[in-house]
């Protein structure tokens, strides 16, 4: 029979105990409610903030009539030229999303003709953005259209990803979350472990520096990370049949950098905890969500509030991110990247340095 005064006991137990682990009380309070603020200030379905670049070789009224209803509609950060070298260069490099081309005879086509055509290049790789823009052009010139009795057509050209193929755009992504997760994974319970049965204060005996542990832990998980990527690459390739355009080469310095990255994070995370549950829930928190809701895998980056756009500099994923979708989509090659494979560098020095002096700490 069940005694209510066992369970009572039982009960006032485990509060005594959750109590003296104040660590119970923030994972079950605070890191929800964190988490909680920070994905709702990030995540936002509406496409907004676009990068724009007009061409106006018309210079008329209507051009510019045109120009500033795209500019008060409050959907697009416009930039105007009279002249460019290469629209598509600005798609691939990522700093527009769209380039709209006025040429210089659309004021005189339409007296004439009273309808005319405007060419509008849109970044295509990212195929749910790209509805998008394409449903405000429309939107826009429709208004125009019926308060000016103009006829003015939009002629729409998707670049990188022409079928708008929702695989071209995903995949890629999947590869960063993937192997964010194995990685971060790898490392932070295979050494946890170690630490639980002991086998670390072994190890920790010899003559083996700090640093040479972390990097003789991490290199073998490299391996296997670059595995994972390399069968991926191979069911996109055969499967998916998404369209690969970079280097080859370039994407695996890529992954070597990212892969490290985590598996740097694994280790510190690791070394933090000592213990594998703790280190699954810290992997999970800082790897898996971040990876896959503020990398720009679902929800683009320069939607979400300045901060988080800043905050998301920490976050390898966010750089490989951007690396992998450019590699496979629009070929992009170093110079277009520079940023995020700096980042990816930079980041990798500070983790496994966080990694080592945590690790000399913990000897002493």
């Amino acid at each position: 029979m069940i005694s209510f005064n066992r369970i009572k006991a039982m009960t006032k137990k485990e509060i005594h105990h959750i109590t003296r682990d104040p660590f119970t009380l923030i994972m079950a309070l605070i890191i929800p409610m964190v988490l909680v603020i920070i994905f709702g200030f990030a995540i936002d379905f509406y496409v907004k903030n676009i990068k724009m670049q007009i061409i106006d070789r018309d210079n008329s009224p209507t051009s510019r009539k045109m120009i500033t209803t795209i500019k008060n509609s409050n959907h697009f950060l416009v930039n105007v030229s009279k002249s460019i070298g290469d629209p598509e260069s600005l798609l691939k490099s990522e700093s527009k999303k769209a380039v709209m081309i006025i040429e210089k005879d659309l004021h005189s086509q339409l007296i004439m003709n009273h309808s005319t055509n405007v060419q509008i290049l849109i970044d295509g790789a990212d195929n749910s953005a790209a509805g998008s823009m394409l449903s405000y052009f429309n939107g826009i010139l429709s208004s125009l259209n019926k308060n000016s009795g103009s006829n003015i057509n939009i002629i729409p050209k998707f670049l990188f990803n022409p079928e708008l193929r929702s695989i071209d755009f995903t995949l890629p992504g999947l590869i960063v979350v993937v192997v964010a997760i194995i990685s971060i994974l790898l490392t932070s319970l295979t050494i946890a472990r170690e630490w639980e049965n002991g086998s670390m204060e072994l190890l920790l005996s010899t003559p083996v520096k700090p640093i040479e542990i972390i990097l003789g832990k991490i290199i073998p998980y490299l391996f296997i990370g670059l595995t994972s990527v390399a069968l991926i690459f191979i069911s996109s390739q055969l499967i998916f049949k998404v369209p690969f355009r970079g280097n080859i080469l370039l994407f695996l310095c890529g992954c070597l950098l990212f892969i490290s990255a985590y598996l740097a994070q694994g280790v510190l995370i690791s070394v933090t905890t000592k213990k594998q549950q703790l280190s699954m829930q810290f992997a999970i928190i800082s790897g898996l969500l971040p990876s896959l809701l503020l990398s720009g895998f679902i929800f683009p980056i320069e939607n979400m509030p300045k901060f988080f756009q800043y905050f998301t500099a920490i976050l390898p994923a966010r750089w490989f991110m951007e690396i992998s979708r450019n590699i496979f989509l629009k070929g992009a090659g170093i110079l277009e990247m520079k940023t995020a494979f700096a980042a990816l560098l930079i980041l990798n020095f500070i983790l496994i340095l966080a990694a080592t002096k945590k690790f000399k700490r913990s000897l002493e």
